[in-house]
Formats: structure tokens, sequence, C-alpha cells
């Protein structure tokens, strides 16, 4: 018994070994990619600061607000929210943070009497929704741990449409922002209409901007606004795949932690069962040999026994 338990904490212990490899390998990996996913966040702040400043000046310069991106509408029944999340697992608890949160919001839609629909990023969003049933619309994924422009145009795009075509009134933004390596928080940001305030931040009233637009403000605006979007939803894809590989970096770390101490567990159980195997079997090999001696004794005493009868019996003695 003790030989076969030996047998199967030997194949465990080969097991979490594979496993732990696996892990440490994962963690390598992310660790290296978050420096990577980090200096593309950096990197698209300028465009995202400069976009916003074009803004603001075409505001500043008598741009009419009337357009549909920041008037909104008088009445908001349907919202759209997009989801960020992952197209793997194996990242803690970065996927369930921006679930709960958009659930949190749905629900609070539907006690409201409010419609809505999510759009999932990610296939983790996808399939964690759909099997529950919430109404979904187009689903993007395949890209979440190094988007490209490419994906944040075609997400502005078919989020602009739904609310240019009045099948949403508002679309807001739930992803994971990147703070450091070993910090970030789900945000929950408004998307269309625009933020007035944040658009036309540090204008001043009755000031006019120091340019000549041609053609008017107003129509450069409808058409930049739509790029202005798109930089948003580049700047939430890039905060959340930096996000996802710090999530998968520390979880692969726990997970190659506690396969260690796994091992060592395993490993003490596994020396504490050969230790009882030995012991057993040097109970036994004594205690074959203490029975051995014994008959041995038993036989001599015989033998003296029977001599002395057939010396009695023919008078010898």
């Amino acid at each position: 018994m003790a030989g076969g338990q030996e047998r199967i904490l030997r194949g465990r212990i080969r097991s979490v070994q594979a496993t732990k490899k696996i892990t440490r390998a994962m963690e390598l990996i992310a660790a290296s990619r978050i420096v990577k996913a980090q200096q593309r966040v950096q990197a698209a702040v300028p465009y995202s600061e400069q976009i916003t400043a074009v803004v603001r000046d075409l505001a500043a310069a008598g741009a009419s607000r009337d357009t549909p991106f920041l008037a909104g509408r008088s009445e908001v029944k349907t919202t759209c929210y997009v989801a960020v999340t992952a197209d793997r697992g194996l990242c803690g608890g970065y996927n369930t943070g921006v679930l709960r949160a958009v659930e949190g919001e749905v629900k609070a839609d539907v006690l409201a009497g409010k419609n809505y629909i999510v759009v999932p990023v990610g296939r983790k969003a996808e399939s964690y929704l759909r099997f529950r049933d919430y109404k979904l619309g187009e689903g993007f994924a395949g890209f979440s741990d190094s988007p490209a422009h490419a994906d944040a145009i075609a997400i502005g795009q078919y989020v602009v449409d739904l609310f240019v075509s009045g099948a949403v009134d508002k679309v807001e933004l739930v992803y994971t922002r990147f703070i450091s390596a070993g910090s970030q928080e789900v945000v929950l940001r408004p998307l269309v209409p625009l933020d007035t305030e944040a658009v036309t931040a540090g204008g001043q009233e009755g000031v006019s901007a120091d340019y000549e637009y041609e053609p008017d403000p107003t129509t450069i605006l409808n058409h930049l606004l739509p790029r202005y979007v798109e930089a948003r939803i580049y700047a939430a894809l890039l905060n959340a795949a930096a996000s996802e590989h710090a999530f998968r970096q520390r979880a692969m770390k726990s997970a190659t932690d506690n396969a260690e101490e796994l091992i060592k567990n395993l490993s003490r159980i596994m020396n504490r069962a050969r230790q009882d195997s030995i012991t057993t079997e040097i109970m036994e090999i004594v205690g074959g040999a203490e029975a051995l001696s014994s008959g041995d004794k038993d036989e001599t005493a015989r033998l003296i026994e029977l001599a002395l009868e057939d010396n009695l019996t023919s008078g010898r003695i």
C-alpha cells in the first residue's frame, strides 16, 4: 500500500512540476509584454491630447454644438455599453471586474425601465454575456493583447452608426485603466455623446481661437468628432491590453508560487510514506528473523527430549 501511494504522489509531483514550468513561462512572457504595452499607452497620449485640443479650438472658434455628438438626446431610453475584456483567460480577476461593472449598469437600467445593448470586445465578454442571454450587438475579438488602430476604427464606426441611427441614445465605454504595473482600475466613461465640459474645457467664453478654418469650424468639427471617438476607443484598448498583461503576470506568479508550495507539501508526504514503507519492511524482516530463531530453539529442545527418552528406555540412564 505504501509503495502504491508513493508512486501516486510521485506522479502528482511530476504533473505539478510540468504545470509550474508553464505558469512560469507565461509569467515571464506577460512581464515582457507589459513594458511594450505601457510604451504604446504613453505613445498614444500626445495624439489624444492634440485632437482634444483641436476640438476645443473649434468649439472656441464658434463651431455649432448642435451636432448629435455633443447635443445628445433629451431622453435616454437605450444605452449601449462597450465592454472591453480579454480573448483568453488565466489573467486573474481582469475579465470579472469589467463584466461585473457591466452587469451592475445593466441591472440598474432594467430596474429603471430602460433598454440596453452590450457590444462585447473580447471573446470572454461575448461568451459570458451570450451564455446569460444578455442583449448583444456585434462582437469584436482577436486583438485584446495587441490592439491596432484599425480595430478601434471598426468599433467606433459601429457604435457611432448605432447612435446616429437612433438605435441607442447613449454609448458608454467599460474597460480597465492602466495606472501602473501594480495598479489598474475598472472605469466607466461616456463615449457618445461626448462630454461637452471635457471637450470645451480650457476655452474661455467670448474669446475666439487664433486660427482661420476652411471650411467652416462646424463642418470640420462634424468630421473630426468621429475621429475623436476612435481615438478614445483606441486609448481604452491600449489601456485594457496593458492591464490584461499586468493581471496575467500577477496571476501566473501566484500560480507558480502555489505550485512550488504544493510540490513541497507533496514531497513531504511522499518522504513520509517512503519512511513508513521502509519501517514496515524492516519490521517484517526483524519479525521473520525472530520467528526463524525461535523455531530453531524449539527444534533443538525437541531433539534433546527425544534423546533422553531413548536413553531411558534402553536403560543407559
